[in-house]
């Protein structure tokens, strides 16, 4: 049996199943086969089929798409604010 790889990176579990589906395996046969590799938990079947449905569709980047993800509410003003706020007071605290 393989050595199971404990926290991959997403780019390297989609580069694996992109690999994968171009030797023409199934969805189901790329999940079984890095469930040996990754562990049981590495990705669900339902989000393997899914970036095998992108795949097939013709996307070719394995890395997360610009704008994914919480958007930062820090600004710089409200950084510089804050600053001044702690270096008036030390004892400074947000409840």
């Amino acid at each position: 049996m393989a050595a199971t790889i404990s926290s991959p990176a997403k780019c390297e579990l989609r580069s694996v199943i992109r690999f994968l589906q171009a030797e023409g395996n199934s969805a189901a046969e790329i999940h079984r086969r890095m469930c040996q590799v990754y562990g049981e938990g590495f990705m669900s079947d339902g989000v393997v089929r899914e970036w095998c449905r992108k795949f097939k569709e013709g996307r070719n980047d394995v890395h997360d798409e610009e704008g994914q993800g919480r958007k930062s509410v820090a600004t710089d003003d409200l950084v510089y604010r804050v600053d001044e706020a702690v270096k008036k007071n030390r004892r400074f605290t947000l409840t």
